[in-house]
């Protein structure tokens, strides 16, 4: 008979976030006059860059024409936009990525879940709490866990992101091989220092372990003493696989386009000790599992590093750090410690209640979704996040609609 890999059962009943959406749908039905913003998902709501635009349409022309028609296309990506992503994301910052190092894909989401396939199922995984669930569960269905109990699933190390440490884990006590890092975080906002990310290179130097980095919020950095890519740091290219995505920096959520950056020199090992090229390993996953982005979208992905889409992704962002200070700002204002929104797109609000408390409560006086924080782990429970990832006018009618709830 066929059976199922029943590591799947461990999973706890749905995604977050489609969780949310069947609630706000629930509620949606009962009060179908009421206005609902959507301040929860991290979902864009701003046009794509002029530039990008511009390059979709020129290059859907082409595939118009027999004479400049495009089928496959390599499954690492495009030259022409691998090379334009070492130049300007890395090189152009010290940070020694060659553009055959880059693999293109549809989604960091899809690249942080898939990363873990090629390592062992009984590897030691630490994951930051709070944290973005597709790293967590991406390890449960690998059947790398035990049960959920308690709100944690049993076999993960959990690393505690507090108020007290500034939302950046301390160093594990005991030893881990694979690690996942989110910075500006998701769902904190919270940032690291080129000191603190120092300190995690040398403990995957000391241990053999290897870090899996997620930047796809980088673009939001404004404090130029922050590192941009776990690259700036020395000794970073033998221990750490970096992700990154057009989502955020340039409106790609529904045009899909992102990378994962993989050196050469990035080692892991058999059980035997064996050495071997983590990226020989990625690149036979990548072209046997994924076809590559669409040539149009690629060359749209291309102009995000044009001048003229370089400052069109600048003030897009800018847009968004501008909702997230009002955010901020609001809830300071209301007396809630609040962290991120200054270099991240995300507001991360200490409740002080219940995480889905707080949630009802403000969907239900003030028609706002937000995320509640214990959906993201333990360490969650009384915070919520708010996403900026919306017009200035909705963000300011929800500020009002939230504070005349909460007062």
């Amino acid at each position: 008979m066929i059976r199922i890999n029943e590591n799947y059962l461990k999973l706890q009943s749905s995604y977050l976030f489609a969780h949310i959406a069947k609630r706000v749908e629930a509620f949606q039905a009962q009060h179908p006059d009421r206005e609902i913003i959507r301040m929860g998902i991290g979902d864009v709501t701003r046009a794509l860059p002029a530039a990008c635009i511009d390059a979709l349409h020129k290059a859907t022309d082409e595939l118009a024409q027999d004479s400049s028609f495009r089928g496959y296309g390599p499954e690492q990506g495009y030259a022409f936009l691998r090379e334009k992503i070492a130049q300007h994301d890395f090189q152009d910052r010290g940070a020694s990525i060659a553009a055959d190092e880059i693999f293109v894909s549809d989604g960091a989401k899809c690249d942080t879940g898939n990363i873990q396939e090629i390592f062992a199922t009984d590897i030691r995984v630490a994951v930051p709490d709070p944290v973005y669930p597709v790293y967590v569960d991406t390890n449960v269905m690998a059947g790398r866990t035990g049960t959920f109990q308690d709100g944690r699933y049993e076999g993960l190390v959990y690393l505690d992101c507090t108020e007290a440490n500034g939302y950046v884990p301390a160093l594990p006590q005991e030893p881990v091989d694979l690690i996942y890092l989110c910075f500006p975080n998701n769902p904190t906002g919270a940032t690291i220092t080129h000191a603190q990310l120092g300190q995690w290179v040398r403990y995957a130097h000391e241990h053999k372990a290897l870090i899996l980095y997620d930047a796809a919020y980088e673009a939001f950095i404004r404090d130029e003493s922050l590192p941009r890519t776990i690259y700036e740091i020395d000794g970073a290219r033998n221990v750490a696989i970096e992700f990154r995505s057009f989502s955020k920096t340039a409106g790609f959520t529904g045009t899909r386009c992102a990378f994962t950056v993989v050196p050469k020199s990035c080692k892991a090992h058999t059980a035997d000790g064996q050495v071997i090229t983590v990226y020989d390993l990625w690149n036979r996953r990548h072209t046997t599992k994924f076809n590559s982005v669409s040539y149009p979208v690629q060359r749209a992905a291309e102009a995000v590093y044009s001048p003229e889409g370089q400052a069109q992704v600048r003030e897009l962002t800018d847009y968004y750090l501008n909702n997230a200070a009002f955010i901020r700002q609001a809830f300071t204002d209301l007396g809630y410690p609040c962290v991120g929104g200054d270099n991240s797109p995300y507001i991360w609000i200490n409740g002080r209640r219940d995480s889905w408390a707080f949630f009802d409560l403000l969907l239900e006086k003030a028609g706002v979704v937000c995320t509640p924080g214990a959906g993201f782990g333990t360490c969650g429970q009384g915070y919520i996040r708010l996403s900026a990832f919306n017009s200035f006018a909705n963000v300011q009618k929800a500020m009002n609609l939230i504070q005349t709830a909460l007062t």
